[in-house]
């Protein structure tokens, strides 16, 4: 079912967050002062207005509060997407995503009414640095709580057991809520209790990080 979005600021994260949103069948909606920015847009959005959405009455005009999320990605202009973020809640929107320039900005956002902060470079540092320090785990999703979603590698001492004799979920804390496989490919959402894992598995484990490091210990034990 399609739904409504706006990205504010067409910089390289807004016009990709746009095109993809547009691109998987979505409306959305792009604003931003630059033309030549607005102009490039056009194909990959269904409106692209040309406005500074510092300006509050602009914003107000654009019936934001319809939208089931808007973006604001204003590059290095953290006053300018605070700001923005301040009248989105004003104006009642329901999700709010921002790009946050630093890790102090971002708790201005959320204290301005950001539901979501986003910190590109902080992120991908952290996910670069987990796929070096922990090459088993294959891709992760951070969560709340410290939770992540992980896919894991197969682990020599989980071929040939089903997933009640390896007890993950009492003895490391996770919970294996889908299977990857490879050959043939396939993916198993829940598996049962009885799935015996092969070479050709992968684990989308969900757990706190340190247990899922646990996990990886496992790698070479007989």
């Amino acid at each position: 079912m399609a739904k409504k979005y706006a990205t504010i600021g067409l910089g390289n994260f807004g016009f990709n967050v746009t095109r993809t949103l547009f691109e998987e069948g979505h409306d959305v909606i792009a604003v931003d002062k630059n033309g030549d920015k607005v102009q490039k847009i056009r194909p990959y959005c269904s409106q692209a207005i040309l406005g500074d959405a510092t300006q509050k009455d602009m914003v107000k005009t654009l019936g934001l509060e319809e939208m089931d999320a808007v973006v604001i990605s204003m590059g290095g202009n953290a006053n300018a997407a605070t700001l923005i973020t301040l009248y989105l809640k004003e104006f009642g929107v329901k999700r709010i995503v921002v790009k946050a320039t630093n890790e102090d900005h971002g708790k201005i956002l959320s204290k301005v009414g950001a539901t979501d902060v986003i910190s590109p470079e902080k992120d991908m540092a952290i996910k670069v640095a987990r796929s070096l320090a922990t090459p088993d785990i294959l891709d992760y999703i951070p969560m709340s709580g410290d939770y992540i979603i992980a896919e894991i590698a197969p682990i020599d001492t989980f071929v040939g057991r089903s997933l009640a004799e390896l007890q993950l979920r009492s003895m490391y804390n996770i919970n294996v809520i889908g299977i990857k496989e490879l050959v043939p490919e396939n993916f198993i959402l829940v598996p049962p209790a009885n799935f015996v894992i092969k070479h050709s598995d992968v684990l989308l484990v969900i757990g706190k990080g340190e247990d899922i490091k646990e996990v990886k210990k496992l790698k070479g034990e007989k």
